[in-house]
């Protein structure tokens, strides 16, 4: 939110500086991202100066330049050439002197020495388009010269003044700091605690009409307190709306809003004073009444000129037909607003229930100033100033109008301050030092906390219903803990730490520090993307379909509208970017979570939706240049059995064996080809990997090779629980080496062959390679040579040669006999 610094000290008196109010509004928990000097006239005219033109004759090599001499004040004129068809001696001008820097938009120049048409120039003369004050560009500005004096700065001729601007983040807890009063006043509490005593105050307003008096405009309130706890308004007739004078115009602009007219400028300013939206209907379009009620099924034209869908369950402000005119708390209709033509108005000023203001807001997409504070809650109690401010303003900037009638108060339930006991010992234990109570008394005070009675250990409060979120003992220390100055309270020097034994979740994240730091140290770098995704990558999709998707009921954009159902998306946009940025490898992994709906699951903790199924996921990537630009080894690209050795290593580290899963190639259409799968031999999936599918990568512009694994991180983790470590002594006898070349049909894998050699053998064959791989000529159609190392050892004996070739002999005759393979 903008603060103007200028307007801030309206309300608040204080010597502090700009960056100054910035230190210690952060301090209080008004974090400021940024302080901005804001001109009121963009570049404040420096170096620009009022001249006379002494002289002024054609140019002798052009039919439409002129030669000037100007007297700019100092100790000789200057002679500058110009170009505009108004020029002429005894006339006053403004004039850019060498190394002036005028602006235009986004682009800037400077100022030179020049040689025009070969005569010398020392400056520009200058419009009003030039310098920022006007839109006349058809010849330079000229001004009175008895008037002027020559050196006179251009600043000072033009009035321009300066303000700062404080960009303050505000939390969402702090409604009552959505505008300069609000702000001011915690500087104020600040101020009084730094010593200097002081307190905001607002500008005196007009006395506020009888709320029993009759309103000339008939509204009706069909809905109940919880849905507009207060609406208020009164009619202002006589209007003539026009521009607003510059001081409103440049104030409005300073905080980054578009002036509009006298009403509608006036409304904006006070929510921006004052934090209580307003709004003012041309009675013109009322029918001549008002109501409060609930919308029907039906369109409406937005005031930002879209079109939006109302439910039975928006509250809006509707006009005698019953045709909505404003939808509550969050934007009005594109007809009802004030124009030129409006000469009476109905001014509103109303709280509405946050909920429904926001509910209606996201549905609707809309986001407006307006929309911003009721949806967190406002207090109903300071409705009058606000409206009586803005009818005190527009009384005062259109001369003629008045008040006809009486207020329209509806307030059936009116809104008592919230009652909290504070207990000074709980107050010193929580913050961890002693306040002393006068000074905690001053700070609750200097907040318009009033203290009802104070007892040793037990203070009544009564906090203003403007804090929303000061309605427990906690958020009452926590007031007094932030104007006393967090940085005021010393630090004891120990930590308290409560240790308790690692409970499954804890085991689950040792492991996955403990893979995290083993695939850094293999080259990879982790990735942390948004779990929100687009729908529009999952189109076409079998593997991830699109009526999975967990689809968000407000998203923040149309590429931000589903939860993610694979972790691949993310770590292509970061390969893409990557890629266009001349990197050549791309190594990594992620932790996260996908999402998909899934109707079989059921509510089974505090934390699952019934519906919708949750997985911890781990994704690794590996693309591009394996070895690039090496002296001692020829460049090497990534491949896909690279990716699933990492995938090996992380079972391996955890002690998940190989053998212990089923593998096999699926179908998978983020592959090209087929994926390559790990799973439990009960079904439940632990990796799929495979090269994604060329598609894809299409949709990212990425033109190599892509190799993708997904693991699922909840099986997997399950397994390592079950891994049981056992301690055993180095085997003191040999390995033996066996290897076998078999002709085999080409369908037939090395894991296959592996497992039939490991069920021949399941006592003494410690391990299974492959070490040539052969496909071509001289071998017959549909078949492929293999060449096996089998690994023997005996861990009580050494091995006879006849105990090894009867194991061979076994191993071989189960792959001859279950894949009809044949020796080479």
């Amino acid at each position: 939110m903008n603060i103007s610094y200028d307007l801030l000290r309206s309300y608040v008196e204080t010597d502090l500086t700009p960056d100054e109010v910035a230190a210690a509004l952060t301090s209080i928990g008004l974090e400021v991202g940024g302080v901005e000097e804001v001109e009121s006239i963009p570049g404040g005219l420096k170096g620009l100066v009022i001249g006379h033109v002494l002289t002024c004759d054609v140019h002798e090599n052009s039919d439409h330049l002129h030669v000037t001499t100007v007297d700019v004040g100092a100790e000789a004129p200057l002679q500058i050439v110009c170009g505009a068809p108004n020029v002429a001696a005894g006339k006053a001008v403004v004039v850019a002197t060498i190394g002036t820097v005028l602006t235009s938009g986004d682009e800037s120049f400077t100022i030179k020495k020049s040689k025009i048409r070969g005569v010398e120039s020392f400056g520009m003369l200058c419009s009003e388009v030039e310098i920022g004050v006007g839109h006349d560009n058809s010849g330079i500005i000229l001004l009175d010269a008895a008037a002027t004096k020559p050196g006179t700065p251009a600043a000072e001729h033009f009035g321009v003044s300066s303000d700062y601007v404080l960009e303050v983040d505000i939390t969402p807890n702090r409604v009552d700091a959505t505008s300069h009063y609000g702000v001011a006043r915690d500087l104020a509490a600040y101020l009084t605690q730094q010593g200097k005593a002081t307190k905001a105050k607002l500008p005196e307003v007009l006395p506020a009409p009888a709320a029993g008096t009759a309103c000339p405009v008939p509204v009706t309130v069909a809905v109940d307190e919880t849905l507009c706890p207060r609406f208020e308004g009164l009619v202002i007739r006589g209007l003539k709306v026009t521009e607003s004078p510059d001081w409103l115009r440049r104030q409005l602009e300073t905080l980054g809003l578009r002036p509009i007219n006298v009403v509608v400028d006036v409304t904006n300013y006070v929510l921006h004073e004052f934090g209580q939206p307003l709004h003012a209907y041309d009675l013109a379009k009322t029918g001549g009444a008002l109501s409060v009620q609930l919308a029907r099924e039906e369109k409406m034209v937005l005031l930002d000129k879209s079109e939006g869908q109302l439910t039975e369950r928006d509250l809006v402000i509707a006009s005698a037909t019953g045709e909505p005119l404003c939808v509550a708390g969050v934007i009005g209709g594109l007809d009802s607003g004030t124009t030129e033509t409006t000469t009476d108005i109905f001014l509103e000023s109303a709280n509405f229930n946050a909920t429904s203001v926001r509910k209606t807001a996201r549905r609707l997409a809309v986001n407006t100033d307006s929309s911003f504070r009721f949806e967190r809650g406002l207090d109903p109690n300071r409705t009058t100033w606000a409206l009586m401010r803005a009818a005190s303003l527009i009384l005062e900037l259109c001369p003629g109008s008045y008040i006809d009638g009486g207020r329209f108060d509806h307030y059936p339930v009116p809104a008592q301050p919230y009652e909290v006991t504070l207990r000074p010992s709980h107050m010193d234990a929580l913050i961890g030092k002693f306040i002393p109570r006068d000074e905690a008394a001053r700070i609750l005070e200097s907040l318009e906390i009033e203290i009802v009675s104070r007892e040793e250990d037990a203070w009544q409060l009564r906090v203003p219903r403007y804090r929303v979120d000061v309605t427990r003992e906690a958020d009452v220390i926590e007031e007094v803990m932030r104007i006393y100055g967090y940085n005021n309270i010393e630090l004891s020097g120990y930590v308290h730490a409560n240790l308790s034994p690692k409970g499954a979740s804890d085991r689950s994240y040792s492991r996955r520090i403990l893979l995290s730091e083993q695939l850094t140290g293999a080259g990879f770098n982790e990735l942390l993307n948004n779990s929100l995704s687009s729908e529009a990558y999952y189109e076409g999709l079998a593997s991830c379909p699109a009526d999975k998707l967990v689809q968000l009921v407000n998203p923040l954009s149309g590429e931000l509208n589903v939860m993610r159902q694979t972790l691949l998306f993310g770590g292509l946009s970061a390969i893409s970017r990557n890629l266009r940025r001349q990197q050549k490898s791309f190594y990594y992994y992620e932790w996260g979570n996908c999402y998909a709906a899934a109707p079989e699951v059921e509510r089974s903790t505090a934390t699952t939706l019934a519906g919708y199924r949750e997985t911890q996921t781990l994704g690794l990537w590996v693309a591009g240049a394996r070895i690039q630009s090496s002296w001692a080894h020829a460049d090497e690209p990534a491949s896909p059995f690279e990716l699933k050795a990492h995938v090996l290593h992380v079972l391996e580290r955890l002690g998940v064996s190989e053998r212990s899963l089923r593998a096999e190639f699926v179908e998978c259409d983020l592959f090209t080809g087929r994926g390559y799968s790990y799973a439990t031999y009960d079904g439940k999936p632990v990796v799929l990997m495979g090269q994604v599918k060329s598609a894809l990568l299409a949709k990212w512009d990425i033109d190599i090779p892509v190799y993708y694994a997904e693991i699922n991180w909840d099986n997997l983790n399950r397994l390592a629980e079950r891994v049981k470590i056992e301690i055993a002594d180095l085997p003191k006898f040999p390995v033996v080496r066996r290897d076998l070349s078999l002709l085999l049909d080409e369908k037939i894998t090395f894991a296959e062959l592996a497992e039939t050699a490991r069920r021949a053998e399941k006592k003494l064959l410690r391990d299974v390679t492959l070490f040539d791989v052969y496909e071509g000529k001289n071998l017959p159609a549909g078949k492929k040579s293999y060449a096996l190392s089998f690994y023997l050892q005996d861990t009580e004996r050494t091995m006879s040669d006849k105990q090894i070739d009867a194991i061979m002999a076994k191993i071989r005759k189960s792959i001859e006999d279950t894949y009809g393979a044949t020796l080479r």
